[in-house]
């Protein structure tokens, strides 16, 4: 999908430390695909999502909880039909440690640390190798959550750093507070590029972790966004984008929120007509923000930011 408004164009990726790399990803689209809980739907939903437009998709090698293999199967689906070129996707994935794992975890739970995270990276470059021969990547890798220590949070960040710029393109952490990632950031030689965290009300819709990210250059990875705010999605700065730029009220709660700034969203719509939706109607908000609409806009961004405790 050609992108023309600010809105919905990719947002740039500053938290890497070298992202100036020639070989690193240096943006990422403002909506990514997530791949949470679709089971046995995950290929078709991925391949239906791409050829809707998304070119980010968000998985995890975390049998629990997502068909990373499906994931897969669904982006080389789309690469074979021409839909999209691989170095045109933005795909992430995730390290989940063994608390969040079941039997099924994609590598040894017997395995020291280090190891687990080598064979966890392994799995999910296979899981997205390409039938063209080309060397696999992937365009970010996130830490799950953190681990019970920094040591060891900060054991795995270096793992996952030995395989940076080429392997692994960016990093990033999720479901972390403020004092974790302003540790990684300080610590680390790699910083978070990204940071995916729930946006609800119960942790001030990550406020002052959005603040430090924006500040960073970092970007907040939203996801829980819809499910967790039905106040938000039915309130009055909705409406008024919705109305004034003829969208259906998701697309426009969803522009509000990327209104906020170095932030990207994780949409896990499993019907087609809503990734179109999602997806056109964000642009089209963004291209009335700029036009006709940016009194309106404005406006509604400011009580939308009031609401959340941004003001």
């Amino acid at each position: 999908m050609a992108q023309a408004s600010r809105l919905a164009t990719d947002v740039a990726l500053g938290g890497d430390s070298s992202s100036s790399s020639s070989s690193s990803s240096s943006t990422i689209p403002r909506l990514v695909y997530g791949t949470a809980w679709k089971r046995d739907q995950t290929a078709d939903l991925v391949y239906a999502a791409l050829r809707a437009g998304f070119r980010g998709i968000d998985t995890a090698a975390q049998p629990k909880h997502y068909d990373e293999r499906g994931a897969g199967e669904g982006v080389r689906r789309a690469v074979a039909e021409g839909i999209v070129k691989r170095q045109h996707l933005f795909i992430q994935t995730k390290f989940t440690a063994p608390d969040g794992q079941n039997h099924m975890a994609p590598y040894d739970l017997d395995a020291p640390l280090v190891e687990k995270v080598h064979q966890s990276v392994q799995s999910s470059l296979k899981n997205f190798t390409m039938d063209d021969g080309q060397e696999p990547f992937l365009d970010s890798v996130v830490l799950h959550s953190p681990l019970d220590t920094i040591q060891d949070t900060m054991t795995v960040w270096e793992t996952l750093e030995s395989y940076a710029p080429r392997t692994i393109r960016n990093l990033g952490i999720s479901n972390a507070t403020l004092p974790i990632v302003e540790a990684l950031h300080s610590r680390a030689a790699r910083p978070p590029a990204v940071v995916q965290n729930r946006f609800h009300a119960r942790t001030g819709y990550e406020g002052p972790l959005r603040a430090f990210c924006r500040d960073r250059g970092v970007v907040f990875q939203s996801f829980w966004t819809i499910t967790a705010n039905g106040r938000l999605v039915q309130g009055e700065p909705v409406v008024r984008v919705a109305r004034g730029a003829g969208v259906e009220p998701v697309a426009a709660y969803y522009a509000l929120v990327l209104g906020l700034g170095n932030v990207a969203i994780l949409d896990g719509t499993t019907d087609e007509r809503h990734m179109k939706e999602d997806l056109e109607g964000v642009e089209k908000v963004g291209l009335w923000a700029e036009g006709e609409g940016a009194a309106d806009w404005e406006a509604a961004l400011g009580s939308f930011k009031t609401m959340i405790g941004d003001a």
